[in-house]
């Protein structure tokens, strides 16, 4: 399995760079249309810059992962706290088991206990 795993992941890399050789022509970013940019006191926050499409295309392929893995990851919160309180109740309901089972075995003899605990 870890080997199929391996041929994909080189397979993908191929595949990437392939991509940004072929795409190596510079675009510009910008971060506000011309159109809002005009409008007073809006355009201080208008700036752009000459990048590679390749690291465009890349770089929203990584930023769309991490935002997904992010809200994933806060999607399960709920089942992550409720599995860590379902183990502190496990934990707890063994601690008293134990208690319960040497109270009940102190008057008997060491050997029939430790038979009793085994089984």
């Amino acid at each position: 399995m870890r080997y199929i795993r391996y041929a994909f992941y080189a397979a993908l890399a191929v595949l990437l760079v392939t991509v940004s050789l072929a795409n190596r022509d510079m675009v510009t970013l910008n971060t506000l249309p011309e159109a809002v940019a005009a409008i007073p006191g809006v355009g201080w926050l208008s700036q752009s810059v000459e990048v590679p499409l390749f690291i465009v295309v890349l770089g929203s392929l990584i930023l769309g992962v991490l935002l997904g893995e992010v809200l994933e990851w806060l999607r399960e919160h709920k089942h992550r706290a409720d599995a860590a309180q379902k183990g502190a109740q496990v934990r707890k309901l063994e601690r008293e088991l134990k208690k319960t089972q040497a109270e009940r075995d102190k008057d008997k003899d060491e050997v029939l206990a430790l038979l009793d605990q085994a089984s």
